[in-house]
């Protein structure tokens, strides 16, 4: 059995930045999504920087902040 991949504490002291997280700023009404989890969507509403609606086809899920696992496509 191989064991599920940990998450990498990123130390303040080091010279590699960690990823950057889109704020609800980056994405828009209308913009196509990718979620590691729910797959391709269609954002189709923003909540006050707290959340991003996103349809998904067959069900609509509230994405909310941090959008790490959601890209704008």
């Amino acid at each position: 059995m191989t064991k599920p991949a940990a998450t990498r504490r990123i130390l303040p002291t080091s010279p590699f930045k960690p990823p950057a997280t889109p704020t609800p700023k980056e994405f828009a009404v209308g913009n196509r999504v990718t979620h590691d989890e729910h797959g391709l969507g269609l954002v189709i509403g923003i909540e006050d920087e707290i959340a991003v609606l996103v349809n998904f086809g067959s069900r609509q899920m509230r994405i909310t902040s941090p959008y790490s696992k959601m890209t704008k496509l």
